[in-house]
């Protein structure tokens, strides 16, 4: 995969920006990487697009900057030229996205129809915009759209938010959430720029949908296992599931047939997105042990533990089903 749509797909979130003033951009993509999210489509709908790419290029080069709502090629050109990595359109334009392919830019045009998904696979682009998300049935319309296209991904544009982020995001065909609401027109012309970086962390925080799963712990066999999680049945009323390799008490409780990772045992903690997870953890300075990795018969990863253990316990990440 192009290391650009890879970076696009680990964020997996794009905040779309609208600026009216150029002088408004670097305080605005600093605001942005503060809160964690180092990426903004900066849209052509303003005069100052170019500019304001062109200074977040000079002053952050290390901001994943795009170019949205690009209609011709001459848009194109100027944006790739002011210093933008990718270019997402609104639609599905053949020029556009013959002459980002010649530039070797990363393009993600806009569909909402099999036929346009269709041309989009037949120009060599498997990821593409679904614009506008809302008007057009959303994750609903999504999942239909996605069956016959197994090989598409989509960036759902228009009417997320983080009320309905996560809906979108565990879906595995998405591929990254576009949104304005991140970084709106009034509150970059009121330079509010402490609320951005705290709507972008925010907005992180719905997307890994962080929570609490269960806590292992170990035991020495499997019947001193058993015994330890029928006491928790019985204490909590709580119905007993015995397995191959451990037991449950409840949902929350696992009892290990033998002495597991951590000193004390585990605590798992689920997740929306376990990849997008373990980027933003990889981010923050968080070591991942990614040979303790489990996938599913499909190939996706669905459980890994961090490498440190916290008091004692092993930290365990589940992807949420």
């Amino acid at each position: 995969m192009n290391e650009t749509l890879k970076r696009i797909n680990e964020y997996g979130l794009i905040p779309m920006i609208a600026i009216d003033d150029a002088k408004d951009a670097v305080p605005l993509a600093q605001a942005l990487t503060d809160g964690g999210l180092p990426v903004a489509e900066i849209t052509f709908r303003t005069a100052a697009a170019e500019e304001s790419i062109k200074r977040i290029a000079s002053s952050l080069p290390a901001m994943l900057l795009g170019a949205g709502t690009v209609l011709t090629v001459d848009q194109a050109e100027r944006a790739i030229k002011a210093g933008a990595k990718y270019i997402v359109s609104p639609g599905f334009s053949p020029a556009v996205v013959k002459f980002c392919q010649g530039q070797n830019i990363p393009i993600t045009p806009g569909v909402v129809t099999p036929t346009e998904i269709q041309t989009a696979l037949d120009h060599g682009v498997d990821v593409v915009k679904y614009f506008p998300a809302d008007v057009f049935g959303g994750i609903k319309t999504i999942k239909a759209l996605a069956a016959p296209f197994g090989a598409v991904r989509f960036i759902p544009t228009g009417g997320v938010t983080t009320l309905n982020l996560p809906e979108f995001i565990l879906f595995d065909k998405i591929f990254a959430v576009g949104g304005s609401w991140l970084a709106k027109k009034e509150t970059i012309q009121s330079g509010k720029f402490a609320e951005i970086t705290k709507l972008a962390r925010e907005a992180i925080d719905v997307m890994l949908g962080f929570d609490l799963g269960h806590i292992g712990m170990n035991s020495p066999d499997a019947n001193a296992s058993l015994s330890i999680a029928k006491q928790l049945t019985s204490i909590f009323n709580i119905p007993l599931k015995e397995g191959n390799s451990s037991n449950f008490a409840g949902k929350g409780f696992e009892v290990n047939k033998a002495p597991g990772l951590g000193a004390h045992g585990h605590i798992a903690v689920t997740t929306n997105t376990i990849g997008r997870a373990i980027a933003a953890l990889e981010r923050k300075g968080v070591k991942v042990d990614l040979t303790t990795a489990k996938k599913d018969a499909a190939g996706a990863m669905i459980a890994v533990y961090l490498k440190d253990e916290v008091n004692g316990y092993a930290i365990h990440l589940l992807q949420k089903k």
